[in-house]
């Protein structure tokens, strides 16, 4: 008696020779859907270059840490020289000096998280909703999810210094995503929404606002509406999901919408951007009323086509350094800003 191809319940019938197995099929089916698709040779050239710009980039990090550890280190031996230098008194009034500048310090810190705290209030009953939907964490691996964690403390930090922030929302916060989030220190104390439903569950009496941002979309955004939540889809390497967030607004039956970065420059690439560019253009959008300074503020020139960028090059050349300047300094501004907030 032959086995049947997919297994099956204990004590079903064998399959005869012709029958197919439904189940068989049905598990074949997820199977497919689920893995992921072959990448193209020129697919794996460009995962390569991302690769080694990643390497490029961590060599980069760890050599700035050693920098500036030995900047550390050079200014303490400065400072204990200069305190061995000089008679008792003059010592008492350098270290004076040095508590009053510290409280100084402490005291400005502490009224720039205040009024961020206030300017975050008003935002999540005034500001513009801007959406992150995380529910793609199951697509990515460990290190795509590292990164997409790193996008999302950008922009926090990068929305909590503008002076009219938006409202962040952070959706189908669950499982990995939601463990590699509440590993930031002080993330408990954000101040922006937080769901484990999707957005189209938490959002679902307002549906109708809903408009998913996506490069594939063929409606061009011209203005940001109040009235409309824009959903950022949050997934790292999409040239392996191409079209994914389209159909998936498609299917949900919501508004769809790109970015009309086409009528003011050439991208060197595709139109993709990381969650904080998108979020960064956006808040820039809201600041200025124009879409062509917020590209320029946030698209990075190796993204741009050589021509765009040399013509370009006098007016945009201060905005990428202040950019620049504020992404590095994100991530820290992120943690040292939220603790306190309780």
């Amino acid at each position: 008696m032959p086995e049947s191809p997919g297994g099956g319940d204990a004590g079903a019938l064998p399959l005869t020779t012709g029958e197919k197995n439904p189940q068989s099929e049905e598990a074949a089916a997820v199977r497919s859907d689920a893995d992921p698709p072959v990448l193209s040779k020129n697919a794996q050239k460009k995962l390569a270059k991302q690769q080694r710009f990643e390497a490029q980039k961590a060599e980069k990090k760890a050599a700035a840490k050693e920098q500036k550890r030995r900047e550390v280190e050079r200014k303490r031996k400065e400072w204990e020289e200069s305190l061995a230098s000089v008679t008792e008194e003059e010592r008492e009034k350098l270290l004076e000096s040095r508590r009053n500048l510290r409280k100084e310090r402490m005291e400005k810190r502490s009224q720039e998280k205040e009024n961020k705290r206030e300017r975050l209030s008003v935002a999540r009953e005034q500001g513009q909703n801007v959406v992150v939907d995380l529910q793609f964490s199951h697509l990515m691996n460990p290190n795509e999810i590292h990164s997409l964690v790193q996008q999302i403390m950008y922009c926090y930090a990068v929305n909590g210094r503008c002076a009219s922030p938006a409202h962040l929302w952070l959706t189908a916060c669950d499982g990995e995503m939601d463990s590699a989030l509440k590993r930031i220190p002080g993330f408990d104390k954000w101040i922006i929404e937080k769901e484990n439903r999707s957005y189209i569950e938490a959002l679902c009496d307002r549906k109708e606002d809903l408009v998913y941002l996506t490069a594939d979309s063929e409606t061009v955004l011209e203005e940001l509406d109040l009235k409309k939540i824009y959903v950022i889809g949050g997934l790292v390497d999409r040239n392996r999901w191409k079209g994914i967030t389209l159909k998936k607004a498609e299917e949900q039956g919501i508004q769809t919408a790109k970015l009309p970065i086409g009528n003011f420059m050439k991208m060197s690439s595709s139109q993709v951007l990381t969650v904080n560019q998108v979020v960064e253009i956006l808040l820039k959008f809201l600041e200025t009323r124009e879409w062509k300074t917020a590209f320029y503020a946030v698209i990075p020139q190796r993204k741009r086509c050589q021509s765009d960028s040399e013509g370009n090059a006098e007016d945009t050349i201060e905005e990428e350094e202040e950019q620049n300047d504020n992404v590095t300094a994100s991530k820290k501004k992120c943690i040292e800003e939220v603790p306190s907030n309780s």
